[in-house]
């Protein structure tokens, strides 16, 4: 069956989304795309921050890649310290390869210039547009839809994915079970907007011993804190003074993966199939990064292989980043001792050093093979 004859249905328009359809675009599909939900992501909230060096190489066919670095500042420093004594610092620029290993934008801004390339492929979301159900076969699923109208439309499909989040509709429909747990702590998050500019390159975690404030840019003149402490307002060290608080929150972490990435013809990717830590700023990337392995495998016509080629690069990266959150959650005086000595030492070896470096990066999950000389 050609590119044009299969019909592709996706469900929810977020970064996830939007991805496997430009990508699927760009191979010749007419995949329609629906969410919910009146538009993107608002610009007032930030939400997703980091963009990897792997997202950028996966976008780059499609020259995303070239119209996100436009706008993404670079970090060039991370920085860990407890109390006045920086526990270590580093170059994540110190990575081989075509892209900066990390990068931030918020994610509005990033799904907003998603939706741009995806307009140049002559696609458009479906917004305000619901899916009510999934009947038939999971082989050859047929849904509802409904619109903002209420009206409502039936369609057969011959392949469903779900981008749809982490309440997805369409892993339920599926029936696919969604494992896991939660962090005991809350964390708590608040963006500052400043009236002067402020360093956007450089991200930093300050360990309070417990506890711990993280400082991560959103602009030019925009800050992101995270922290573990409810208290954590007053401990900001603020860039410039006059700091205007624009958007709070707070929630807890969970680890949740589901068995399978697909039953039939339907498929999950990102938060449908997975959610956890922010810690490494894996979280959009990895549902990127699932978008375009799928709509390559959907290309080749090899779609029923997606499952067993992305679960072990999803387990590794929940993994990572449980550990990582662990790391910088802990409360034992003895063990918060043991890891302020420790951690210092490990990043001076070359070896650890690196291996952090490529995981910022995203390269610790296999390269995309469509992409010459992706690492």
């Amino acid at each position: 069956m050609g590119a044009g004859h299969r019909n592709i249905l996706i469900a929810g328009a977020g970064a996830t989304g939007l991805a496997v359809a430009i990508e699927l675009a760009r191979r010749g599909f007419r995949p329609r795309i629906i969410d919910s939900d009146v538009g993107p992501v608002p610009l007032s909230e930030s939400r997703a921050l980091g963009i990897n060096a792997r997202t950028l190489t996966l976008l780059s066919p499609s020259r995303a890649a070239d119209a996100i670095q436009q706008e993404a500042y670079r970090i060039d420093r991370f920085r860990v310290r407890s109390g006045k004594k920086v526990l270590f610092e580093i170059d994540p620029s110190k990575i081989d390869g075509r892209f900066p290993a990390i990068q931030v934008l918020a994610q509005g801004y990033t799904e907003r210039l998603l939706l741009g390339k995806l307009s140049d492929y002559e696609v458009e979301p479906e917004w305000q547009t619901v899916l009510e159900s999934v009947t038939g076969t999971m082989d050859r699923p047929h849904v509802t839809l409904r619109r903002a109208d209420g009206s409502r439309e039936e369609v057969d499909l011959d392949i469903l994915i779900g981008a749809d989040g982490a309440h997805s509709t369409v892993r339920k429909a599926a029936g696919l079970g969604f494992p896991g747990e939660a962090i005991e702590k809350a964390f708590y998050l608040a963006d500052y907007r400043y009236p002067q500019p402020i360093d956007p390159r450089y991200v930093e975690i300050s360990l309070f011993n417990p506890g711990m404030v993280g400082r991560i840019p959103v602009s030019g003149d925009s800050v992101r804190y995270l922290s573990t402490l409810p208290d954590f307002e007053s401990r900001i060290a603020h860039p410039v003074p006059g700091g205007e608080l624009v958007w709070t929150a707070n929630f807890r972490i969970h680890f949740r993966h589901v068995e399978r990435m697909s039953k039939g013809n339907v498929f999950l990717a990102g938060d449908a199939a997975h959610i956890h830590s922010p810690a490494g700023a894996r979280g959009m990337n990895l549902g990127i990064e699932d978008a375009c392995w799928l709509a390559y495998l959907i290309s080749e016509g090899r779609e029923q292989d997606y499952a067993d080629l992305r679960m072990p690069a999803v387990k590794m990266v929940l993994k990572q980043t449980y550990g990582l959150t662990r790391l910088v959650t802990m409360h034992h005086p003895v063990a918060i001792g043991l890891r302020n000595f420790f951690t210092p030492l490990l990043i001076r070896v070359p070896g650890f050093a690196r291996r952090f470096l490529r995981s910022v990066a995203g390269y610790d999950t296999p390269p995309p093979v469509w992409i010459d000389g992706a690492q």
